[in-house]
């Protein structure tokens, strides 16, 4: 089972990285996974660079995409608490986490959003082993 899951925010340049970077890090099999913001920034933050690296996660590859840039349907979307909409891209699943964007911050409250990301990152990678299949995974979440 494949779950195809999109971290979405505005910028793509601080918290749907870092989510990224722990799926792919911890979910490799399991997800296929993407983010994007509705206004992409220029880079990824460096601060989350040096955060997730902190992790033995290097996730200096990546870059902001837009929206356009992931696939046109998710089995689950979650945004991190933008109040951003993507009312155009299908989901099986949707969720927000409600996290503060650390832009501008000092890093240790990166520190402190990177573990608050990768505990939500690792509960969902966890409950998706935990399920038979795509359908009961999403249905899990529902109920959660």
């Amino acid at each position: 089972m494949k779950v195809i899951v999109g971290f979405i925010c505005i910028g793509n340049s601080c918290r749907s990285q870092m989510a990224e970077g722990f799926v792919s890090h911890y979910g490799k099999g399991i997800f296929d996974v993407y983010s994007a913001g509705t206004h992409p920034a220029i880079m990824v933050s460096p601060e989350v660079l040096k955060a997730m690296k902190e992790k033995s996660i290097d996730i200096s590859r990546q870059y902001p995409k837009s929206l356009d840039k992931i696939p046109g349907e998710l089995d689950i979307l979650i945004t991190m608490g933008c109040g951003v909409k993507c009312p155009y891209i299908p989901f099986g699943f949707r969720e927000d986490w409600g996290i503060e964007d650390p832009l501008g911050l000092p890093l240790y409250e990166f520190r402190r959003i990177r573990d608050i990301i990768e505990e939500k990152v690792l509960d969902l990678i966890k409950l998706s082993i935990d399920s038979d299949s795509k359908e009961s995974f999403i249905e899990k979440l529902k109920k959660r």
